[in-house]
Parts: C-alpha cells; structure tokens; sequence
C-alpha cells in the first residue's frame, strides 16, 4: 500500500447515466448519478487505489454538452490535487463524446509530468444488464495507482491510451477507443498494467502559465472547425470572419488538401488577421507539410484537439 491518495472527480456522462428500463442500453439519460455512487458500486476499489480514495463532483452533464467553463473548473481542481504531496493521481468519470477533447486540453495546461490524471468512462449506462463502467473505472484507478505513471491517459475496455492519440472510433460498441496506428500505451490485466509503450511525455516549462491563463478566463477566443468536401464553397468562413471567428481549423482531404473555393476564402480570412490551421479528415496518419504551404498544419493533431491547442494559443497572447 502506498498509502498515498487516489482523488475521483465526476463530471457525468454515460457511466453515471439511468436507463428507466434495465438493459436499454441507447435510451437513457447521462449523468445521473453521482461519483460517490458509482464509486459504492465497484468492489475491490480501495485495494486497487493501494491507499485512500477521495471523491468530489466538479460537473455533472452529458459530455455533448461540455463547455469550455467546465474544462477550467476541472482543470484546476485537478491542478489543485496533483500539487499535493499527498495525493498519487486523479481520476475523472466522463462522458464518451468529449472525452478525447477533454483528455488534450488537460494535458496542454497541466502539469502531469510526476503524476497521472485517468479519464474514464462507459459505452453503457449503469442500469445496463452488463454495464461496463464499473470495470473501467476499476481499471483507471489500477493505473492511477500505479508507481510511475504520468500524463494524461484515458482507460476503457482494458486498454491504456495517450491524450495525443486517443479518438472515440465507434458510436455503440463498447470498445470504442483507439490510437490508431500507433496502438495503444498498454494494457490493465487483473488490475496490472502492462505497458507497450512508455508513459506519455508531458509538455514542459508552459503548463503554469497556461493554468494561469485559463483561471480566470470568462471569454474564451471563438475557434472553429470546418471541412473540405466535394462542392465546398468560401461561405462559410466569410460568414464567420464577419461574425468575428479568431482562429478556424480546417480538416482537410488527404494529405492537407483543400476544395479551391474553401481554400481561397480560408487565404482571406488568414490575411484579415484570423488564425488558420489545417488539419486531415484521416482517421490516421497526419498531414505532411510542403515547403511554400500558405496554410499552417497541426503538427498531426486530429481537428478537434488541433482546435483546442489554437484556442489556448490565442488565450495566451490575446489574440
């Protein structure tokens, strides 16, 4: 035993949703259930955790629903736990649909290079006939736990994965997750990691300085996605360039590519001040830069997370 503590938050989502029939696994409603309630559901939880176990309910939503106040919240309360000496690492309960964002955008402002911070979550709700929210949060609290781990993880169905690779691949079954060609970080087995790959590398030197950011944040720069298909036009973007938008990232065909149209009205935009990335639609690989590319890439973050890194860039130097 280590003695140290494991802290929970809640923030909602499936694992705590109730279907008012038993085994109607699409037809519920999430976030329902407090954490402390779920945690009472799983045995064998304290002897996984190898020391006390700490509960607290930062938000309770479906995490369709997440908002950026949300993420500030539970950002600092995680900041706030893994600043103490006493605490090994912290676990989040949340939502499937989000949770890839949610898992980035705690790893670009906190600092997880000591200490781990395991999101968890379920493909079915807890009045499912075999739900399988219990085990993974059973599993999270393993790798929590365990001596050495760090970053910003997320566990489900057994499977260990980073934040930078990490995207819900499937909208119902229950293993759901993936990193695509790079595969997952490792493995929980009968409550033992087995790790594949090293724990994830934490960004360095920033990560006071972007809590600091968002700490009292009330407007958050307006960043968003749009992607390029057959028959695409510049509408759009010039409507939202009027509007106001700050930063867009464009999720582009194939290796960066871009319908004309939308790729000359992405040119205006970027020469009016506002921020433009590209990223790919691919589920896997990233988009490899040319020299003289007009648009910047995302460095081979996916269009969502490639969002909340411009997002947080602009909160940094005002743009």
């Amino acid at each position: 035993m280590s003695g140290k503590k494991i802290v929970i938050l809640g923030t909602g989502g499936t694992i705590a949703g109730i279907s008012a029939q038993a085994g109607d696994n699409i037809g519920y409603v999430a976030a329902q259930v407090g954490v402390q309630q779920l945690m009472a559901a799983v045995p064998g939880l304290e002897q996984a955790a190898r020391g006390p176990l700490v509960a607290e309910q930062v938000a309770q939503l479906d995490s369709k629903d997440m908002a950026h106040g949300v993420w500030r919240d539970l950002a600092l309360r995680c900041a706030h736990h893994l600043a103490d000496p006493q605490v090994q690492g912290v676990v989040i309960t949340h939502g499937t649909d989000t949770l890839e964002e949610t898992a980035w955008f705690l790893h670009e402002v906190l600092d997880v290079r000591a200490k781990p911070v395991v999101l968890t979550c379920a493909m079915r709700p807890s009045t499912a006939l075999a739900p399988d929210g219990p085990q993974n949060l059973l599993d999270a609290v393993a790798v929590a736990a365990t001596s050495g781990a760090r970053g910003v993880l997320a566990v489900a169905s057994g499977e260990i994965h980073g934040a930078r690779r990490v995207q819900k691949v499937h909208p119902y079954r229950v293993h759901a997750f993936s990193s695509g060609e790079g595969g997952p970080l490792g493995w929980v087995e009968e409550g033992n990691v087995r790790l594949e790959q090293d724990w994830p590398s934490a960004p360095t030197g920033h990560a006071k300085g972007a809590i600091e950011d968002i700490a009292d944040v009330s407007l958050w720069p307006r960043v968003e996605v749009l992607f390029s298909h057959a028959g695409a036009t510049g509408a759009l973007v010039d409507a939202l360039v009027r509007d106001g938008v700050q930063g867009l990232v464009v999720a582009c065909t194939g290796n960066g590519t871009i319908h004309h149209a939308l790729e000359a009205a992405l040119l205006r935009a970027q020469q009016s001040g506002v921020c433009v990335v590209r990223s790919t639609r691919c589920p896997e690989g990233q988009v490899l830069p040319k020299p003289g590319d007009a648009l910047p890439d995302s460095g081979g973050l996916s269009p969502f997370k490639a969002r909340i890194s411009l997002m947080l860039e602009l909160l940094r130097t005002g743009g």
